[in-house]
């Protein structure tokens, strides 16, 4: 076996960019930057939404409004789906999910609001309630709890 009868193993290796050896290495003299301008300084660093001078477009689109982070995302239960749910009268966080009202549990917890009526008193557990809710539960003697 000789040294040129071995085969490689495929993978071609890139050399190296050796810039500023001189002109015999191919990228002498101004290293593979070009001649003047910006990008041939050292430092030249362009910020993320730099467009050559141009007004960014994250300058140009409009703002409005205001997002706040802190807020209390509740699930949210009328008192109507309440009513449906059947032989319970004492509804708390395990019967919402029990009947299905809970597809997923937010941090802040359980609201329930006033839309739709009651046909039987009911003990309610909750995090938050609406006015228009306890009034309509106490009415038709429940109670409304805040957990």
């Amino acid at each position: 076996m000789n040294l040129q009868d071995v085969k490689g193993i495929g993978v071609r290796r890139r050399r190296k960019k050796r810039v500023g050896c001189g002109p015999g290495s191919g990228h002498g003299k101004t290293s593979g930057r070009g001649v003047k301008g910006a990008k041939a300084r050292s430092g030249s660093e362009t910020g993320l939404y730099f467009e050559g001078g141009q007004m960014p477009l994250v300058r140009r689109i409009p703002k409005r409004g205001f997002k706040n982070i802190f807020k209390k995302q509740y699930n949210i239960i009328n008192l109507g789906q309440l009513q449906g749910i059947e032989g319970k009268d004492v509804i708390d966080i395990q019967a919402l999910k029990d009947a299905g009202l809970l597809r997923k549990e937010s941090e802040a917890g359980v609201k329930i609001l006033g839309k739709g009526e009651l046909k039987r008193p009911l003990r309610v557990f909750a995090h938050k309630f609406s006015k228009s809710a306890i009034k309509k539960i106490t009415d038709m003697g429940g109670e409304a709890k805040v957990i």
